[in-house]
């Protein structure tokens, strides 16, 4: 049965535009309220955190009021990032964890999204009942909920962290630049890589509820690039506005975007303890592929989405997958992707390969990738129209088995992403283009 509100990640738009309105966000809190009290894996207890955006301390309040309204108690976590979120709801035995946010998006979007009491996505049959439940009547409960600040949950994040690494692992002799997107990431990184003693010099800490991912962050990390080389920097890391992406910046000024991340990590922990494998992605770069081949880790792709990443990790029995974009799992550390989690293991990788960042990256070859995105006002089956697969087989046959085409629907944004890949990159950027443009012309009214 399709759904109204969930999509891939939760339930996201434009915030004054139903469902990111307080009128749903009130009714919401109270449908999973009475869906998930009913549940016997936790407590009465549900989190919510949030990003920095300033519609964030609207929705805090209303999803508050709708799950009191249905008996549940709360406990408000503040702006605190995503994955912190799901490692305290496990941590306080809550019976789900609610996170406020638009990840990577601009302030005007807003959106929900829900772990279980086991600090995972929820699974679908559970969405399926909230959206059941929020087509009835808002009634109150017998007994109402209660809610209290938790004010240690910084302190207990931080020290999740810094327990991914051994203790051994100290990073004095780093120099590093931060930047936090002015998102959720903006107390707590900080404090952490400085109470492993790095030097650290931070950017884009100081968020006003507008100015989360603005020319900033993982998805636009030009600033960082200026700031390490300016300062010397031995690298730089990248957050997204909550804090489950990352990307670093090597001591060049160069971008190490999540696949060579994934690279890094994985070759470091071959050479430690053996990988047993990895998850990438539909999008993952082919030359990760071919890196992995060469080093014999088995690797595997998963539909786009750190949903599917991770049921392909559990399917294989694998503890590490992630994507291009910087989402990375390291399933035997946490149960989501975590930017703080997965730039400490970056780090102790490289002091276990003996190598600066730049030269950990190098063994892999990076296959010229160029990807459009599409504006579309509907979800339209791209599949079925003559015209699109008639242009994407004639690329194909243009690439001549030397390359990848892919067209997909976005999970989180209304657009449709046209990604080409191949060894020579103006045909890689010249079909990419005509791609985008017939996809354009087919979609427009």
């Amino acid at each position: 049965m399709s759904r109204r509100y969930f999509g891939t990640d939760g339930i996201r738009g434009l915030v004054g535009k139903r469902p990111i309105t307080p009128d749903f966000m009130l009714k919401l809190g109270w449908a999973a309220g009475r869906v998930l009290s009913k549940r016997k894996d936790g407590s009465n207890l549900i989190l919510i955190g949030k990003d920095t955006r300033i519609s964030g301390y609207m929705f805090e309040s209303a999803l508050e009021a709708g799950l009191i309204n249905a008996g549940v108690d709360v406990g408000l976590l503040g702006p605190m990032p995503t994955p912190a979120i799901a490692y305290l709801t496990q941590a306080f035995r809550a019976q789900a964890g609610i996170v406020i946010s638009a990840s990577h998006n601009p302030y005007y979007d807003n959106g929900i999204k829900f772990f279980c009491g086991q600090g995972s996505k929820l699974p679908d049959n559970v969405e399926a009942d909230i959206e059941f439940e929020l087509e009835k009547n808002m009634l109150s409960a017998s007994q109402l909920g209660k809610a209290r600040r938790i004010s240690d949950a910084i302190g207990r994040y931080i020290e999740f962290c810094k327990g991914t690494i051994p203790r051994s692992a100290k990073l004095n002799d780093l120099k590093v630049v931060l930047d936090c997107a002015n998102g959720a990431t903006y107390q707590v990184a900080p404090s952490i890589f400085q109470e492993l003693g790095a030097t650290v010099d931070v950017m884009n800490a100081n968020p006003d509820g507008l100015n989360i991912n603005e020319f900033c962050g993982s998805t636009a990390p030009h600033g960082l690039q200026a700031r390490v080389t300016d300062i010397n920097a031995d690298l730089g890391i990248a957050f997204d506005g909550d804090g489950d992406r990352v990307v670093f910046v090597d001591d060049q000024g160069e971008i190490v975007d999540g696949d060579e991340l994934l690279y890094i990590i994985s070759s470091a922990m071959h050479k430690e303890k053996g990988c047993k494998g990895v998850v990438g992605t539909l999008m993952s770069n082919y030359g990760l592929e071919l890196a992995f081949k060469e080093q014999g880790i088995p690797f595997i792709r998963a539909k786009v989405g750190d949903r599917y990443v991770i049921e392909m990790m559990k399917q294989k029995g694998w503890y590490l997958g992630g994507e291009s974009s910087g989402h990375i799992i390291c399933g035997e550390l946490t149960t989501t992707g975590d930017g703080i989690v997965s730039a400490l293991q970056v780090v102790y990788a490289l002091g276990l390969l003996g190598k600066p960042l730049a030269e950990a990256k190098r063994g892999m070859l990076k296959m010229p990738q160029t990807v459009i995105n599409v504006r579309v006002d509907k979800k339209e089956d791209i599949q079925q129209i003559t015209s699109i697969r008639d242009a994407v087989a004639s690329a194909e046959a243009r690439l001549v088995g030397k390359g990848r085409v892919l067209l997909r629907p976005s999970g989180t944004e209304p657009v449709i992403r046209v990604m080409v890949e191949g060894e020579d990159l103006p045909t890689v950027k010249q079909l990419a283009q005509e791609l985008a443009g017939v996809v354009e012309q087919a979609l427009t009214p």
